[in-house]
């Protein structure tokens, strides 16, 4: 029998992405270094939220797909079904990676 992670509240669940190890300035950040690389991962499960969002006509910010950017020190870290899985609080999280077509250039 398959097992899945459901959040409470206002969790979610993601599953890293590896590690962009390759700045902007084309500089590579060694593993081990002291500057942690931006983390990143897809959100694959998200909870209701809190009991007085609905109220206050709060909804969760991300849902199952999203591609979102968080610290290294967000939330803990769980094994289910041989695979490493980080479970925080949304509001631990940093944003969402959303891809934008970019305007043509002006002559």
């Amino acid at each position: 029998m398959r097992q899945e992670l459901k959040p409470l509240f206002d969790r979610v669940v993601i599953k890293e992405l590896e590690p962009d190890r390759v700045r902007a300035s084309g500089l590579v950040v060694p593993a081990g270094s002291r500057e942690d690389p931006p983390q990143h991962g897809i959100v694959l499960a998200v909870g209701t939220g809190v009991d007085w969002w609905e109220a206050a006509g709060v909804q969760m910010p991300v849902r199952p797909g999203d591609h979102v950017v968080f610290p290294a020190s967000a939330g803990v870290w769980v094994e289910v079904e041989q695979e490493r899985l980080l479970v925080c609080r949304v509001t631990e999280l940093l944003g969402v990676l959303e891809s934008v077509e970019s305007a043509p250039a002006a002559p």
